[in-house]
């Protein structure tokens, strides 16, 4: 059992961020059911429910849609940052594997693939950046 957990400790993460998203869904319902049956009983008794408790119901989605986010608001991203963190960690993967170059082969090639694969994303973002148009 010790030797499972020492190979498979990283599992720790997205099983746990699995279970908080699970959580987050399920008050999620549960807040929009309430106001629902609140809603329920002001229509039983004739009267205009206030508007921060119709505002509970309201998602706003996107234009693929899906809700966006606990806020329903999304942010514009900055594809400007992310192309500067990830050529930074790309470089620095890339550098790291010269310094223990001598030390392990392997670790060399898995330095060298996160590398590369920070280097894709970094294009990424810079593509997104040269191509997404900012309303301001």
């Amino acid at each position: 059992m010790d030797t499972l957990f020492y190979q498979f400790w990283w599992l720790i993460f997205p099983i746990g961020f699995g279970i908080m998203g699970a959580y987050n869904s399920y008050l999620g319902y549960r807040r929009q059911r309430d106001a629902l049956n609140l809603i329920k009983t002001y229509a039983e008794k004739g009267q205009e429910p206030p508007e921060a408790l119709l505002k509970v119901l309201q998602r706003p989605l996107d234009d693929d849609g899906w809700s966006g986010g606990a806020s329903g608001h999304r942010q514009p991203t900055n594809y400007w940052s992310l192309f500067g963190l990830f050529t930074a960690l790309s470089a620095g993967f890339l550098g790291s594997r010269f310094v223990i170059g001598g030390l392990d082969d392997g670790a060399v090639v898995a330095f060298s693939i996160v590398g590369f694969v920070m280097g894709a994303v970094a294009v990424w973002a810079l593509i997104c950046a040269l191509t997404t148009r900012r309303d301001r």
